[in-house]
């Protein structure tokens, strides 16, 4: 990841902050801040399917975060000092997790659409839509997912010997 050209390129990322069963983001997040990168997270807003991307100060910064109901670490609904991405300057890249992914790029989430549905909003932004890059390990590639009408593909999925 960390070597990948796309995200040497890019200097506003959003990641997600790993369950325990997906691929572990931390240090990738400490990479960012040693870069000199802005580290975007996202917040779910509870019984919807929107979400936000927010900024992150330092990794330490995640100290400071509250655990859903989920078990995912995310900044609190009244924090609202936090610059949210398409407020500002949009994402250059995103990294996703998922379930399960095929080699077209398709991804299976969690079933509410969050990422599919910032993704329309991002190509709203004046920047563009950004990047998006999912992780995963090589058993969550399948022959195929799912795909609903409002799904949104990964340009490139990350794996173990991909």
């Amino acid at each position: 990841v960390i070597g990948h050209p796309k995200y040497q390129e890019s200097k506003r990322i959003a990641i997600f902050l790993s369950m325990p069963d997906e691929i572990q983001t931390e240090e990738i997040i400490k990479d960012i801040f040693k870069q000199g990168k802005e580290c975007f997270i996202p917040r779910y807003k509870p019984h919807s399917n929107h979400m936000d991307m927010l900024k992150l100060s330092s990794a330490e910064d995640i100290s400071s975060l509250t655990l859903t109901s989920w078990k995912i670490l995310q900044p609190r609904d009244d924090d609202s000092a936090r610059e949210e991405a398409l407020a500002g300057g949009g994402l250059d890249l995103i990294f996703m997790p998922g379930l399960g992914f095929d080699k077209k790029g398709n991804r299976l989430g969690r079933g509410k659409g969050y990422y599919d549905t910032y993704l329309e909003r991002c190509m709203k932004h004046p920047s563009g839509k950004p990047y998006t890059i999912a992780l995963a390990f090589r058993e969550q590639i399948c022959e195929s997912v799912p795909v609903a009408e409002n799904d949104v593909q990964v340009d490139e999925i990350l794996y173990e010997d991909c």
